[in-house]
C-alpha cells in the first residue's frame, strides 16, 4: 500500500495519489501531497541523498528525482525526465556589494532545460499525467510554465494546451510553446482570466491541469530548496529569498523546510523572504496587515513572470511564510530593472522576475531586517533569454526617444566600417 496520498488542505479530505483531479472532488480545495516519513533517519536520508550526486544516466541523474524519497516514492518506470535541477550556486562579490549583503548566493534556476524552474515541477506533473493515463495536459501561464509545459508534453507524446495573456507573455517564451508544438490560445485578458478557463477546461474537457494548483508540481519544486541545502553540506543559509507571483514556489518552499526539519535532514529552517513587483503584489499587501485579508490587485508589472493579481496558491504560502518566521515585500520596476542589470553585468543574467529576488534583498537590508553578514540564498527562476525585448529596451532606451538612459545601460554604439572607428569607440 503507497505511502503517499493526497490531502484537502480546506476540508481535509483524503484521495488516493493517483487520483486524478486537481483540486479536492468534494469541496475544490487545494489538494497537498503528504508522504509517510522515509525509514531512515535524517543522517541517512542525507546519505542516500549524497550517494547519488553526480549520477549521469537514469532517474538519478534528475536534480529532482535524486530526492525521489521527498517527491513522489512511487513514480517507478512511469518518470519522465530531461534531466532538469543541478542547477548552480553562484557567488560574485558586485552582486555582493549592490545589495549590501557578504554572503548572498544566487541559485539559478534559468539552466534549467526550458530556461525556468518550472522544470521541477513539470517533471513530476508530466510523470503522474502518465500515471493516471491523462489524455492530454493544459496550463495558464505568463510564459515560463506554458514553455515547460509544451516541451515535457512533448517528451512524453501527450497533446498540450496552453492559455496565455494576449500581448502580456514575453516573445522567448511564447516562441519556447509555439516551437514544441502546444495548442497556444491567446486570451484576450489577464493571467487570472486563463487561469479560471484552465480550470474550466479541466473539468468540462477533462484534461489534466498542471498549473501549480497541482499538488505534484509543488512536489518538484520542493527540490530547489533540497538541492541548494545539499549544495551548503546541509547547513542551511539565513534566508531564501524569492520572487513571488501564484506563490507555488513559496508553498514549495516551506513543505521542503517543514519535512526537511521533520525528517531530521536539517536541525535549523531558515527564513523565507518572498519578493513581489509593486504593480502586483496583492500577497505583500495581505502580509502588511498581518494576513487578516485576502487582498487582489489588477497586476502591472515589467515582470511579466509574476504579473499575477490574484495567486492561488495564496493560503498555501501564508502557512510557508508564518512556519519560517518570513517576510513579504514588493520592489518598484525601476529596482527590479536596475537589480537585473547588476545580474546581467556580472555574466550570470536573468528574465526581470527573478530580478526582484535582488532588489527584495537589498530592500531588505536597508531595512535592517536581513542583516549584512547573514547568508542569503537568492533564486534566480529564470534565464536571460526569456525576455530579451526588455534588455532591448533597457539598454537601448527605445522609449520615449532623446531621453537619459538609465544609470546602467551598455547603450551599442553605432559605427562606419573605419578601424579608426572602433579605436574611437574604444576610448570612449
Amino acid at each position: 500500500m503507497s505511502g503517499t496520498i493526497q490531502v484537502c488542505a480546506a476540508c481535509g479530505s483524503e484521495t488516493p495519489e493517483t487520483d486524478p483531479h486537481p483540486r479536492c472532488p468534494r469541496c475544490r480545495g487545494l489538494l497537498e501531497v503528504r508522504h509517510q516519513p522515509p525509514a531512515q533517519g535524517g543522517n541517512a536520508l542525507r546519505a542516500t541523498f549524497d550517494a547519488r550526486w553526480g549520477v549521469r544516466r537514469g532517474p538519478f541523474a534528475s536534480g529532482v528525482w535524486r530526492y525521489c524519497e521527498a517527491v513522489l516514492p512511487t513514480a517507478g518506470e512511469h518518470i519522465l525526465s530531461y534531466p532538469e535541477g543541478n542547477t548552480p550556486l553562484l557567488a560574485h562579490a558586485t552582486v555582493a556589494r549592490w545589495t549590501g549583503v557578504q554572503d548572498v548566493l544566487l541559485k539559478h534556476e534559468g539552466q534549467n532545460p526550458t530556461g525556468s524552474f518550472k522544470d521541477r515541477g513539470m517533471t513530476v506533473g508530466v510523470t503522474q499525467a502518465r500515471r493516471v493515463r491523462a489524455r492530454a495536459v493544459a496550463c495558464a501561464s505568463t510564459g515560463n510554465t506554458a514553455a515547460s509545459l509544451s516541451a515535457y508534453a512533448a517528451l512524453a507524446g501527450l497533446p498540450a494546451l496552453v492559455l496565455v495573456p494576449k500581448g502580456q507573455v514575453a516573445l522567448g517564451k511564447l516562441a519556447q510553446a509555439l516551437a514544441y508544438g502546444a495548442r497556444t490560445l491567446l486570451v484576450r485578458g489577464n493571467f487570472d482570466d486563463c487561469l479560471e478557463l484552465a480550470d474550466q477546461a479541466s473539468d468540462r474537457l477533462g484534461v489534466y491541469l498542471l498549473n501549480s494548483v497541482n499538488p505534484f508540481r509543488i512536489e518538484g519544486q520542493k527540490t530547489i530548496v533540497l538541492e541548494l541545502l545539499q549544495q551548503l553540506a546541509w547547513e542551511p543559509p539565513d534566508w531564501i529569498v524569492l520572487p513571488a507571483g501564484n506563490l507555488g514556489n513559496t508553498a514549495a518552499f516551506g513543505k521542503a523546510l517543514e519535512e526537511a526539519r521533520e525528517w531530521g535532514v536539517i536541525d535549523r529552517v531558515p527564513r523565507l523572504a518572498a519578493v513581489q513587483a509593486d504593480g502586483a503584489a496583492p500577497f505583500a499587501l495581505s502580509f502588511r496587515g498581518g494576513f487578516a485579508e485576502r487582498r487582489r490587485v489588477e497586476p502591472h508589472t515589467v515582470a511579466s513572470a509574476i504579473s499575477i493579481g490574484n495567486p492561488v496558491s495564496y493560503d498555501r504560502a501564508v502557512r510557508a511564510i508564518r512556519s519560517t518566521n518570513g517576510v513579504v515585500t514588493s520592489v518598484s520596476d525601476d529596482d527590479i530593472l536596475e537589480a537585473k542589470a547588476v545580474v546581467d553585468a556580472a555574466g550570470i543574467g536573468c528574465e526581470p522576475a527573478s530580478a526582484a529576488a535582488l532588489a527584495g534583498t537589498r530592500r531588505l537590508v536597508q531595512e535592517g531586517v536581513v542583516r549584512p553578514r547573514d547568508r542569503v540564498v537568492a533564486v534566480l527562476t529564470g534565464h536571460l533569454l526569456k525576455d530579451p525585448e526588455t534588455v532591448r529596451h533597457y539598454h537601448e532606451q527605445i522609449e520615449p526617444p532623446h531621453s537619459p538612459p538609465p544609470a546602467r545601460a551598455n547603450r551599442p554604439i553605432e559605427i562606419e566600417a573605419r578601424l579608426t572607428e572602433v579605436e574611437r569607440a574604444m576610448r570612449g
